[in-house]
Formats: C-alpha cells, sequence, structure tokens
C-alpha cells in the first residue's frame, strides 16, 4: 500500500531533510507493503565507530521461583543504523513525546510516583 494523502508534519519534516541533503524539492511516498507491527517495552542500544544497533523487545518476569527476582529480556527485533539516522530518530522521539504532553501531562519516569495508593 503506497500512501498518497497529505502528509503529516513528520513526513513533511522528512521532505525539508531530502531538500536540504538535495537541494531539490522532494515528494515523499510511504510503501507500508511490507511492514510488520510488533510492540516493545524494553531495548538497549550498543555502537560502533560507524553505526548504531538498537535491540527491541520484552521485558518478561521469570516464572522459576528464586531467591532474587529475575526478568528476561527477550529481543524479537534489532535495527542498525547510522548516527545520521539515529541522530533524527532521537530528534524526532524527542518532539513526538513533547506533543504527547502538552496534550496529556508529563510522563512519569517514576514508577512509584505513577502508583495510586488505595488510602
Amino acid at each position: 500500500m503506497v500512501q498518497d494523502q497529505s502528509n503529516p508534519p513528520q513526513d513533511e519534516h522528512v521532505e525539508q531533510q531530502a531538500q536540504q541533503q538535495t537541494g531539490k524539492r522532494v515528494q515523499l511516498r510511504v510503501d507500508e507493503h511490507q511492514m510488520q507491527t510488533t510492540y516493545a517495552n524494553a531495548f538497549r542500544a550498543n555502537g560502533t565507530a560507524e553505526e548504531v544497533m538498537m535491540d527491541f523487545g520484552l521485558n518478561i518476569p521469570n516464572p522459576v521461583q528464586r531467591d532474587t527476582p529475575e526478568i528476561i529480556f527477550q529481543v524479537t527485533n534489532r535495527v542498525i543504523m547510522n548516527y545520521y539516522s539515529a541522530k533524527r530518530l532521537a530528534l524526532t522521539l524527542t518532539q513526538v513525546i513533547r506533543r504527547h504532553e502538552e496534550q496529556f501531562g508529563e510522563l512519569e519516569m517514576d514508577v512509584s510516583k505513577r502508583r495510586r495508593s488505595d488510602s
């Protein structure tokens, strides 16, 4: 499926980047034909001199009873990109999160502060 509708702001940002790199106006078409969707609640990142590697997956409590609770990080996907793409991703995620927090309020990272007491 090729997306040909009016571009959301994120696609406009990509078009602007392409124009800066090529010096020409570029139209962005998104082909979602082979897209797969995966849920992740955990990630880890590593890098080399040339690339950033990000593993995505699930934090799953280990059902085996032990003295110390254990969580298994089940890696399901790895994305490898150059540092330029990684920086664009970081900037885009910052913008998306900022818009979300403006609309719905700040996302509290401290889990203990998110919990409600039943008093």
